[in-house]
């Protein structure tokens, strides 16, 4: 009998332990200036891998703009690029995190077409369109799937983080990123003041 309560006391605290490593918090802040569409992602974790998002994402050319502006996106993600103009468009990018080998055109098509490229490096894809050199918009490739952008105000939540030290990068179009320590456990804020 006392066997037996000995171990379930050490199953029990087993469970316990594995819950505990499973723990999740919150990291939550603002970037300034307050404006929405600031990009705020964990860095690369050493050790760890995470699988590709199963679903793509979504941009669209329509009205003669990118739809949205900016897209966040983890490492490994399919974006998928639709033309929903009556006029023909291209997408292109100059460069990844401003490594000018990086560069990829995807070519020119029609009204109701769709591509897709997979983004298998993190950083900041600057999208370009050359049939209409006003066109702009970003895609921010984060290294981990915990990654926020930013609301109106320029708030921002990353959600199911496990507890543990990372460092925490802020990004935002025509500004310096800027990246920051953070240790969480349960919950922790970070703000972030960008400048030119």
């Amino acid at each position: 009998m006392k066997q037996t309560t000995q171990i379930l006391m050490v199953a029990t605290a087993a469970v316990l332990a594995a819950a505990g490593g499973l723990r999740a918090g919150v990291i939550s802040g603002t970037v300034n200036p307050a404006k929405a569409d600031s990009v705020v992602y964990i860095n690369a974790i050493p050790g760890k891998t995470f699988p590709a998002p199963a679903k793509p994402f979504d941009i669209d050319q329509k009205s003669l703009m990118f739809h949205p502006h900016v897209t966040a996106a983890p490492v490994g993600a399919t974006v998928q690029f639709l033309n929903s103009d009556k006029v023909q468009h291209n997408i292109f990018w100059p460069s990844i995190n401003g490594d000018k080998k990086m560069s990829h055109n995807m070519g020119t098509w029609p009204m109701g077409e769709q591509r897709s490229f997979k983004f298998d490096t993190p950083g900041v894809v600057p999208l370009l369109c050359n049939v209409h050199p006003e066109m702009s918009a970003y895609i921010v490739v984060s290294p981990t799937p915990y990654y926020a952008v930013t609301d109106a105000s320029g708030g921002f939540k990353i959600a199911d983080v496990p507890d543990g030290s990372y460092t925490v990068t802020a990004w935002h179009e025509g500004m310096k990123i800027l990246a920051k320590p953070v240790a969480l456990s349960g919950n922790a804020t970070v703000d972030f003041s960008l400048s030119k």
